[in-house]
């Protein structure tokens, strides 16, 4: 798992997996989701992230390797 933030642009990329995209919907007009083909959920793109989503905090718990 990948979480990215682009100032220029100001997107927020969480990707889950790194496998191949098949379908990209979009959830919203600044929100899209990547599935592959089996319709499992990939990654999510957040446009206009500073406004939508806290940025300046990122917490990750019950994280087990």
């Amino acid at each position: 798992m990948k979480l990215s933030y682009f100032a220029d642009t100001d997107t927020t990329y969480i990707e889950l997996k790194n496998t191949k995209i098949t379908e990209s919907t979009d959830m919203d007009e600044n929100t899209i989701i990547d599935l592959d083909e089996k319709g499992n959920l990939l990654a999510i793109t957040v446009e206009h992230a500073s406004t939508r989503v806290d940025i300046k905090k990122l917490t990750i718990s019950g994280f087990a390797c």
